[in-house]
This record gives structure tokens, sequence and C-alpha cells, in this order.
């Protein structure tokens, strides 16, 4: 139990939390210390300097003798009940000293640091720093300060410190739960939202607060996610819906046809019959074909490790290819192209292009214009093809990029209704988007795509 409840996310954050601000208080607290005990040693030693001083002064001025009288009266009557004073003769012998202190100080250095006994406590030990200074006549003064303030000072720290260590403990385990519990309950609404999607609710997003943090940008793209989910779930059970009518109708047709070839055995229409019958196959596979491109299509990752290609170049060789057909028909097909450099697939977009054509030169009237346009700006590549035809009802300019989505309520003209749905699939694949506009008469469709600068890797 207990190890199931340490591999708990929110209670490894707890965890680093409380670590953490303990972490920098014994460091911040550590620093603070050194720094005061520092500042005081610092201190005490000047006092002490100061004091060694005038003691050498009187010394150079009245000599031994006065120099041992004033350290008798300091230590009778102490003007500082902390300072320590001690004079010993060439030879080591005590002339005088302090109660307490040692008869001869640790060490040979000119400043120390010992333990002697407190004066007002004999069983007390107390810090003392102390300074040796050699007298020309080769006895050493001792003066030196017991830092009885001093430690007192830094234990009143310490003792502080150690109950703001449990405060702050208490704090950095408090600040711990509460962003253990914060987190879990930004990260509650996502797994609430997504049990509920799990089990049918499509519609149901992740609530924003608008902070744009990480929790929020998280929510953002899982959103984003969802709403890419119900478009395929919509597109399924919309080509799901229209399947019944565009394949069954051909395929009821194709065998009323072959039923009645069996009984026209030599008859005149026979090959008529037989050629109708293989437009209707035709007409089949091509739409299983278009369907199973447009699922390979949204299958694939974003075009942005595709080859460097030309735009202008596809465009002209599509624009070149139905040329022929538009005379026939009486279009004019104009191209108006400038140099667009992107990353694609070459047969994607070219099949785009055709598609786009295909639907303007089959609307566009007798004696009207095609024109395709092909121009870089600040936001991409800008490519639109405009026809005459009687165009595309605002209310409808979205629907017809679903699958199997004609305007034609009898849906007897060619096609699958597949087209525009492949070209919105290819355009987002390469990080675009197309808009359908009014002309009036007439539609434009706009393709924005993103370029690429710089010289063809091709």
């Amino acid at each position: 139990m207990a190890m199931r409840w340490l591999r708990s996310t929110s209670t490894r954050l707890a965890l680093a939390v409380m670590v953490s601000f303990l972490l920098a208080f014994v460091l911040l607290g550590a620093g603070v210390y050194f720094a005061v005990s520092t500042l005081l040693l610092q201190d005490a030693r000047e006092l002490v300097r100061t004091d060694a001083s005038g003691l050498a002064e009187v010394y150079r001025d009245s000599g031994s003798s006065a120099l041992v009288d004033e350290l008798q009266a300091r230590i009778a009557a102490p003007e500082d009940p902390d300072a320590v004073y001690a004079l010993s003769d060439r030879g080591g012998r005590s002339l005088v000293a302090t109660p307490g202190l040692p008869p001869h100080p640790p060490g040979n250095a000119r400043w120390l640091t010992f333990e002697a006994a407190d004066a007002g406590d004999g069983d007390g030990h107390r810090r003392i720093v102390a300074h040796l200074q050699p007298l020309p006549d080769g006895s050493i003064l001792l003066v030196g300060l017991r830092l009885h303030s001093q430690d007192r000072f830094l234990a009143l720290m310490l003792r502080t410190a150690l109950v703001a260590l449990l405060v702050a403990a208490t704090l950095g385990a408090l600040v711990g739960w509460l962003t253990s519990r914060w987190v879990s309950r930004r990260l509650r609404s996502l797994d609430a939202t997504a049990e509920r999607v799990g089990g049918g609710e499509l519609a149901l997003r992740v609530p924003l607060d608008g902070s744009d943090d990480a929790f929020d940008r998280l929510a953002r793209r899982f959103n984003g996610m969802l709403d890419r989910i119900e478009d395929l779930l919509g597109g399924v059970r919309h080509a799901t819906d229209h399947i019944a009518h565009d394949l069954r109708t051909p395929l009821t047709r194709l065998r009323n046809r072959l039923e009645e070839l069996r009984h026209q055995s030599g008859e005149p229409g026979r090959d008529a019959a037989l050629d109708a019958a293989v437009a209707e196959t035709d007409q089949l596979l091509r739409t299983f074909a278009s369907l199973l491109w447009l699922a390979r299509i949204e299958a694939q990752a974003p075009a942005q490790d595709e080859p460097v290609l030309d735009l202008a170049e596809l465009v002209a060789d599509a624009v070149e290819l139905y040329t022929p057909s538009a005379g026939e028909r009486g279009i004019r097909l104009q191209a108006h192209l400038q140099p667009v450099q992107l990353r694609g697939d070459r047969d994607q977009l070219f099949q785009t292009l055709v598609n786009l054509l295909d639907n303007a030169l089959k609307y566009a009237p007798t004696g009207s214009a095609v024109e395709v346009t092909l121009h870089p700006t600040a936001q991409g590549g800008v490519l639109q093809v405009d026809d005459r035809g009687p165009g595309i009802p605002e209310a409808e300019r979205e629907r017809v990029f679903d699958r199997f989505q004609r305007l034609e309520a009898h849906r007897g003209s060619p096609g699958s209704g597949l087209g525009l749905s492949l070209v919105r699939a290819v355009v987002h694949r390469h990080g675009g988007r197309v808009v359908l506009l009014d002309r009036a008469p007439g539609l434009r469709v706009q393709l924005l795509l993103p370029v690429v600068l710089g010289s063809r890797d091709a």
C-alpha cells in the first residue's frame, strides 16, 4: 500500500515540493548562520585588537610594572566582564592572569580560540578568542574576550532555526499537498472529459480557463484532437449514409442491364447495354479508388519532409492538360502564374489541381472563361480557380467538402462527390486551407499554402 502511495504522481510532486522547500530553507539558514557567526567573530577580534593596542602602549610608555598594575586593576574591576588578560615572563611563568585561564594557553599562533572555565560558574566553559603579543622584554601579553554573548546569540539563532525548520517542513508539506491537489484538480476535468467522450459524448469538450498555461494548452490541444475525431467520425457516418444511394443505384442498374443481356442474345441493343454496364463498373471502381486514396491521405503525416517543388510548374502542366478539353466546350482556360515553392507530394497536388479544373469546367457555361492564378503573399502561396458557373450558396460551402456530398438533389451528373473532399484532405496535409468565395456569378476556390524560401532541394 505504501509503495502504491509513493508511486502516485501527485504524492511524488508533493514530496518534491516539500523537499525543495526544506532544502532551500536549510541552505539559506546555513548561509545566514555562517555569515552572522563570521561577523560576530570579526567584531570580537576587533575589540581584542583595540584593547591589546592600548595595553601595548601602556608597556611602551611606563614599562612592565605599569602593565602588570594595569592588568591587575582590570582583572579586579573589569569594565567588560567577558574580557580576559594574562601576562607571562620569558620562561613562561604567569605574572598575572584572569581566573580560569589555562596556565599555558594552547598553541603559539597570534590568534587563538580555546575554551576556559567561566569565572561566574566553575563548571561552565566558554569559548575565548585571544590575541598573543610578544613584548620587547620577552614576555607575552594575552588579551582575549569570552564569546559569551555571541555564543548565546548563535544558540538562540540555532534554536529559532530549528523551530523555523519545523514550521517550514509543515508549510512545505502543506504547499506540496495543495500543489498536488491543484494539479489533480486541473487534470481531473481532462480525465472526466476523456471518460465521458469514451462513453459516447463526442460533443463534450474540456473547459478552458484562459490562463494559457501548460494545462490550458493541453486542454486546447485535447479539444482540437476531439474536434478532429468528431469530424472524421462524422465523415464516416456521412459516407455511410450516402453510400447506400451512391453505390446501390449503379449496382442495381448494372444488375438489371446484365439481366437484360441474358435475354438479348443477338439483339441489336446488346453492345450498347454492355457498354453501359462497363461504364457503371468503371464508375464504381473510380469511386472505390477515390475512397481508398482519401483514406490514405488522411492517415499520412503532415508533408513537412516532402521535397521542395515549384507549384507554378505543376499548375502549368495541369492547365496544359485541360486546355484541349476546355476548347472543345468553348471555354477559355487562362493562367496567370508566379513562382511559388513549397514542400509537398507532387502526385497529390497534381490530382488536387485536376479535381479543381474538372469541377470548374463542369459548371462553367459555354463561352465563359476559367481563370487560374498563383502568386505569393506574406501569408503563403495563394492559388485561385475562378469560373462563371452557378456558384455555391454560402450555406452549402462547408457541406460540399463532405464525402459523397452534391448540391444536385437528383445526383444524376457524373462523379462520386469526393472531389472536394480529396482537395481539402490534400491541402490540410500540406498545412494549408481551402476557402470557397462568391464571384457573383461564379465560384472562386482559393487555396492558401505555406511556401518555402531559398533554393530547391527536390
